[in-house]
């Protein structure tokens, strides 16, 4: 049977809530299971037969020395998911890759260190004028640094985003789409590529309010059946992923638009809430996923 790791950091480990039941689900499979830190110097990765990246949820804090160790753990052994898509979907400008491929996202506009935040707001506000204002940082996970302006709080938006800018953190700016209030987000979850369950998150982001200063923001999530244009979507999102294959997780992020239109807001590819507790048997799903990858036939007793 295999050895596998499962990656996560000090910081998460009594955080993940999807940590225990996959490592029920692969034990009970038969498969050697190690929970591990990404960051730790001791670990020997070559030897797991597979590296399963889960609750990283630090790296935004120190994204160059994690795809350091992202290169170097690919080397030495199978990482799930593969590094070129680690370090594609580690920052949000991935959202210009799919629009360029024709995805519907929510409207982006990136704002590079150097960029000078109030012209850049300006010009976001003439066309989305109507709407609140997300600024978030390209990098980053758990919505920390990410706020929701009021329209008619532009200085406030200037400032956060002029804030980040100094730090070098590229600005990711976005209309606050009205319609989450009232449905949320739908999180659709596939394994290897086929859709697995999805659940509902509740909104997230109040008007001129840090969203969270801890690992990440608490959120309000309930199971959901997610409508077919929505799993349309999804599946055209998997689709155009500069990868060859389907990923052995994704989670797709999608909120509705005015038109009532499913866009995406986000997709998590590095280390997602999988959402476990949501769905019957998903865990051992994504368990069966993962012996696949490493070699082994699995069959229901294991």
């Amino acid at each position: 049977m295999p050895t596998i790791a499962l990656v996560t950091a000090r910081a998460a480990r009594d955080l993940d809530d999807d940590l225990a039941p996959l490592r029920e689900a692969l034990l009970e499979r038969g498969a050697d299971v190690h929970v591990v830190d990404w960051d730790d110097e001791a670990i020997e990765w070559g030897s797991f037969d597979l590296a399963v990246l889960r609750s990283t949820w630090d790296y935004t804090d120190r994204l160059e020395t994690f795809l350091a160790w992202v290169a170097r753990a690919a080397a030495a052994t199978r990482l799930v998911n593969p590094p070129g898509l680690v370090r594609w979907s580690t920052d949000k400008h991935y959202l210009a890759d799919l629009e360029a491929a024709g995805i519907a996202t929510v409207p982006s506009r990136f704002v590079e260190p150097g960029g000078d935040a109030a012209t850049a707001i300006d010009a976001f506000l003439a066309v989305h004028a109507a709407n609140d204002l997300v600024v978030k940082p390209a990098v980053g996970a758990g919505s920390r640094d990410a706020r929701r302006h009021a329209h008619d709080r532009r200085d406030d938006a200037v400032a956060h985003a002029q804030g980040l800018l100094d730090r070098g953190r590229s600005v990711l700016l976005q209309p606050y789409l009205d319609r989450v209030d009232e449905a949320g987000e739908t999180a659709l979850i596939h394994v290897d590529g086929t859709f697995s369950h999805a659940i509902r998150k509740g909104p997230l982001l109040r008007t001129n309010e840090d969203a969270t200063r801890a690992l990440f923001a608490a959120e309000h999530i309930t199971a959901r059946e997610p409508g077919e244009d929505e799993r349309a979507l999804a599946r055209r999102v998997l689709e155009v992923l500069p990868v060859e294959g389907a990923p052995a997780y994704a989670r797709v992020d999608l909120i509705r638009d005015a038109d009532g239109a499913p866009v995406v807001l986000e997709l998590e590819l590095v280390e997602p809430s999988l959402f476990f507790a949501y769905a019957e048997g998903s865990a051992l799903r994504f368990a069966d996923a993962l012996l696949r990858r490493a070699g082994h036939a699995v069959t229901e007793q294991g």
